[in-house]
């Protein structure tokens, strides 16, 4: 798979956590680092960045379409919207229900929350956010949670897959994402 090009990646991350930016400018290049890496994935469109739903009450931060590649993203639907919250504390309970439910209102059973800091409660106890991720299973919805810390140790695409598919697997196993 691809290598993803670390000044590129370097620089989006710079602005994401200087905490001399804008929230603004640092949600942007939260967003603009998720396209760029998301996007360098064979069968990968980034088609949808910050798009309102058409009653105006829901934003998508970026909408991808997999072709489904075999060298891709093929064990993942066609349609996947990511949310990016690049928030100096973990994603909050009400963030992660909101976020579920833009999935449930659009029939699809896949997203990625990138958050900055992760999301509350605690994985052992399926507290906060945690048991909302728990919860959406048993609708056959999958939400699984990237942190930029992760985002920035990735060198090529094929490690991003490998990531995605471990964070598929334990919540699969464990019923949470850890």
């Amino acid at each position: 798979m691809p290598l993803l090009d670390a000044p590129t990646m370097q620089g989006h991350l710079a602005i994401a956590l200087d905490q001399d930016a804008t929230t603004s400018q640092r949600g942007k290049a939260l967003e603009d680092l998720v396209a760029y890496v998301f996007g360098q994935v064979p069968g990968i469109a980034v088609t949808h960045r910050n798009e309102m739903n058409v009653f105006d009450t829901e934003e998508i931060d970026v909408a991808i379409f997999n072709d489904g590649a075999p060298d891709g993203f093929h064990y993942l639907p066609s349609v996947i919207l990511i949310e990016c919250k690049n928030w100096s504390s973990a994603v909050s309970s009400i963030e992660v229900s909101w976020f579920i439910n833009k999935l449930r209102s659009r029939g699809l059973d896949f997203g990625v929350l990138v958050a900055t800091n992760g999301i509350t409660g605690n994985v052992a106890e399926l507290t906060n956010s945690h048991n909302l991720v728990a919860a959406a299973l048993l609708e056959r919805r999958k939400l699984i949670v990237l942190t930029t810390a992760e985002i920035a140790a990735l060198v090529d695409t094929d490690q991003l897959s490998t990531l995605v598919k471990r964070k598929l697997c334990e919540l699969a196993i464990k019923g949470s994402i850890a």
